[in-house]
């Protein structure tokens, strides 16, 4: 039998730049960079006026690239609070990576551990929202790459890489220069409540169907109940009872599709 001397080709992943997909999913991402901009310039401030200093900062940025978590944790390293408690809140705060990952799994369960970790690390919240939008009606195939490629799958993780790239560097780019500018800037310009608005803008486009709109109730309702707890635990209170409720509601709505298909049969 003649030894096979042609090259292997190449990963699917070295040739995605080069698909439609992903300078799609960059464009549509940078419709929403401006929000996502001004969201990493306050976190870049907030950073630096706690007290954690530029170096600090800088580390806290590239690492944990998770803004709503970094703000959280901030008045707790603040307030000198314990570290159980800042990694439970950061914690609490990033559950919602949880569904976002159960909802990318059929499109990247195919890929090698390290590679599931980088995809891990781009996750954002605009990013799962623009991706399912356009590719959540597929599914994904869940299967390895053959030689002729999955050609919907590879669409779809060229998507997904023009999108994530897009959304880090805005958010790290605006993030540095906060950071940099964190003095510079005069708190009456209302940067901070920029900021707030790009986040309610964030939050209000995963509020897509009747169980999200309840827990978002719930979430802001035990949120303005436990205001009084000390060092943000009201944060952690308002997350706990809505991903509980969550689970609950989905539990019993899967619970009744089951007993519709049984009925129907």
């Amino acid at each position: 039998m003649p030894e096979n001397t042609s090259k292997p080709s190449a990963p699917p992943s070295a040739v995605l730049w080069r698909k439609p997909d992903f300078w799609l999913g960059a464009r549509e991402m940078a419709v929403v960079s401006l929000g996502v901009a001004a969201w990493g310039l306050v976190t870049g401030m907030a950073m630096v006026n706690s007290g954690l200093g530029i170096p600090l900062s800088v580390f806290m940025s590239l690492v944990v690239y998770a803004g709503s978590a970094q703000l959280a944790a901030l008045p707790l390293l603040a307030a000198g609070a314990p570290l159980w408690l800042i990694w439970g809140t950061a914690f609490c705060v990033n559950l919602r990576f949880v569904i976002f990952s159960a909802q990318w799994r059929p499109f990247m369960m195919h890929l090698s551990r390290p590679q599931r970790l980088w995809h891990a690390y781009l996750t954002t919240d605009m990013g799962y929202v623009l991706f399912m939008k356009r590719y959540g009606s597929t599914g994904g195939s869940g299967a390895p790459a053959s030689a002729n490629g999955d050609v919907a799958n590879q669409s779809a993780m060229a998507y997904f890489w023009g999108g994530a790239i897009a959304n880090w560097l805005a958010w790290q780019t605006s993030s540095m220069l906060g950071i940099v500018l964190a003095d510079s800037i005069p708190g009456h310009w209302g940067i901070g409540f920029a900021g707030t608005l790009a986040l309610l803008a964030l939050t209000c486009s995963l509020i897509t169907d009747r169980i999200t709109v309840i827990t978002a109730g719930v979430a802001a309702t035990a949120a303005l109940v436990a205001f009084a707890m000390p060092m943000r635990l009201n944060i952690v209170v308002a997350i706990a009872a809505a991903v509980a409720l969550g689970v609950l509601m989905d539990h019993v709505r899967g619970l009744s599709g089951t007993a519709s298909q049984g009925a129907s049969r």
